[in-house]
């Protein structure tokens, strides 16, 4: 079957190398991002993606086979990097909430205003985003703690260690597999070098014979190190771009809240007055 991949008309190797590396990615993608059993997803996301990368790797032109069973890791590494954008995209949108943080806020400060704390709370359920959850969190030991003898200064701590616990929660999920992309970035570095050493001896090799060096095996193996070490460094560069975007999305997310959180406090502190 896989011989007579390499022989199929060029539209059938376009959509094997594009349309399914994407399709997979996107798939485990969007299972990764709303499944809670992740470690049993992303083993099956590990073996899924190298039967999918050996597949694609028999159906790539030959001067890209010359680069030996390590294109296939490098192929992996692709897919497992597409695979764990599309998861943080999803993710990250979700955190989002139903709104844009900024129609919410003009909301759900109409609303504290008002005096309206049960329907600033029903808001918050409503977004279900991050920066709602921490909010809502805030809000509801607001009100659990209203009635009690407490000084403005506990009642405010009380209401600020609500808020921490709940960011405590809420940051981890925008964080979680932003490791997995530097991983990827590094291991990619890693196995194109290894790749590169195993062509490079192999060149080597042809120039070590007797008389005149295999030229066939010497062009050969200089294409295998080329080959690996532009397949590193493209999973290098995709994942440390990832990592960055993804990095200053939750930065830009927690900005949001903290900026939320402390208009909600100066809102209840003057509701107060």
């Amino acid at each position: 079957m896989l011989k007579g991949l390499a022989e199929a008309p060029m539209i059938v190797k376009i959509l094997i190398m594009g349309v399914l590396p994407a399709a997979l990615a996107a798939i485990l993608g969007i299972t990764l991002a709303l499944s809670k059993k992740v470690g049993l997803i992303t083993l099956f996301l590990y073996i899924i993606g190298l039967a999918a990368s050996y597949v694609i790797f028999k159906t790539l032109p030959e001067y890209v086979q010359a680069g030996g069973p390590i294109v296939i890791v490098l192929i992996l590494l692709l897919i497992l990097l597409v695979t764990y954008c599309i998861e943080r995209s999803l993710t990250i949108g979700r955190a989002r909430g139903a709104k844009t943080v900024a129609v919410f806020m003009e909301e759900f400060r109409e609303l504290l205003r008002a005096g309206n704390l049960t329907g600033a709370i029903a808001a918050c359920n409503a977004q279900k985003g991050s920066t709602a959850n921490v909010l809502r969190a805030g809000l509801e030991r607001y009100l659990a703690i209203q009635n009690e003898n407490l000084t403005p200064d506990k009642r405010t701590a009380e209401v600020q260690r609500a808020i921490e616990e709940a960011n405590m929660l809420e940051t981890p999920l925008l964080e979680r597999n932003l490791i997995m992309l530097t991983t990827i970035a590094s291991i990619g570095t890693m196995v194109g070098l290894t790749g590169t050493t195993i062509g490079m001896i192999r060149a080597f090799q042809a120039m070590a014979h007797a008389g005149a060096p295999d030229a066939s095996q010497l062009a050969r193996g200089i294409s295998e190190a080329l080959i690996n070490t532009a397949g590193g460094l493209f999973n290098a560069i995709g994942g440390i771009v990832a990592n960055n975007y993804f990095m200053n999305k939750v930065s830009q997310f927690q900005f949001a809240t903290d900026e939320a959180v402390y208009e909600m406090q100066q809102l209840l502190t003057i509701g107060e007055k």
